[in-house]
């Protein structure tokens, strides 16, 4: 278990977290003023709610899934493939890119905790083709898989994290010459046609005790002639208005949509905010993640997309939502059959 904790920043590591403008009094700190709780929760209160939690949380039946051959698939063709959650792997240009894998079947430091619903774990590591980039958006354990990490690394050529992740990763024998790590608003060419910008977002990190020790990121990808915005977690807040005017408008944009709360109301959005934001960056057509596959909340498991769908439709948003395991285009209309309608 010590291993699927990772490592705090230290020796050089730490000396580079030490001159970003981002770390303060020994931790990271969001651009805009974020609490982790509303002023009238506690995490008492949180855990009687968890133990009185409503059966709706979970899935009845097991999730609708396909799987197909992704070493078949055609890497220069604009297309995903949403794995659950927040995991999903990008084509384009020839470039092959997965975004926070987690497939070892559960997302916190043991295996009997917060297990992935069934019909959710069509793929495996195994299953991934090889990779151009391993993009991970912070330290979380439903974002950051040790055991998924583990199986990947030999496969993929490079590990973009943010700022202090990859003290993680050295603990875990990924070798450093396959690392990049950015502090916000850090750009970096990695090849030819792909450009990655580190951009904030409002949340927080830590595996263990310590929080706030790397940084948390969602990036903005620039590759062959798109522009993809990959969301990571957030909180809604003044981030996105400043990404939209800056990096904006975006091609397809990754937005987290669930796992939301009334006691953590800052650093997760609600479904309504999370089409906001789809608005505000300028997303020609977004992707709603983080839902459908771990319960990390006390809403009902298909709150998420109900929600975000009436939300889009008012505010006329290409809303892309596919199944679990199938391709998707980066420039297809919604993808709505309904799917998750079931309790």
């Amino acid at each position: 278990m010590a291993s699927t904790f990772g490592k705090l920043p230290h020796g050089e590591i730490l000396q580079r977290i030490s001159r970003s403008e981002h770390f303060q009094s020994g931790s990271f700190k969001n651009l805009e003023h974020t609490e982790m709780l509303a002023p009238d929760s506690s995490y008492f209160k949180m855990a009687i709610k968890y133990w009185q939690k409503p059966n709706s949380i979970r899935p009845s039946s097991p999730i609708p899934s396909a799987k197909i051959d992704l070493n078949s698939l055609d890497a220069n063709v604009p297309q995903y493939i949403w794995f659950g959650h927040s995991s999903y792997l990008l084509l384009t240009s020839g470039k092959k890119i997965l975004v926070d894998p987690v497939f070892s079947g559960y997302a916190s430091p043991v295996p009997f905790a917060v297990q992935s619903f069934e019909g959710t774990d069509v793929y495996l590591p195994e299953d991934m083709p090889d990779l151009d980039i391993l993009l991970i958006t912070h330290d979380h354990y439903d974002h950051l898989d040790y055991e998924t990490v583990i199986k990947l690394h030999p496969k993929t050529k490079t590990i973009i994290v943010p700022l202090g992740v990859s003290a993680h990763l050295l603990s875990w024998g990924v070798p450093l010459s396959k690392i990049i790590e950015l502090d916000w608003f850090e750009s970096k060419e990695v090849m030819k046609d792909l450009d990655v910008t580190a951009t904030p977002t409002r949340h927080f990190s830590g595996r263990g005790i310590q929080r706030n020790k790397s940084l948390w990121c969602s990036y903005v990808l620039k590759i062959g002639g798109y522009k993809v915005f990959v969301g990571g977690d957030s909180g809604y807040g003044s981030v996105f208005e400043s990404i939209g005017k800056k990096y904006g408008p975006f091609d397809l944009a990754f937005l987290e949509c669930g796992q939301y709360g009334d006691d953590w109301p800052f650093i997760h959005m609600r479904p309504e905010e999370t089409a906001l934001a789809a608005k505000t960056i300028g997303a020609k057509s977004f992707v709603p993640v983080h839902w459908g596959k771990f319960i990390l909340s006390m809403h009902p498991w298909n709150d998420p997309i109900k929600r975000v769908l009436v939300a889009s439709k008012e505010l006329k948003l290409n809303l892309q939502v596919p199944k679990i395991g199938e391709n998707f285009s980066f420039t297809g209309s919604g993808s709505v059959d309904g799917w998750w309608n079931f309790q």
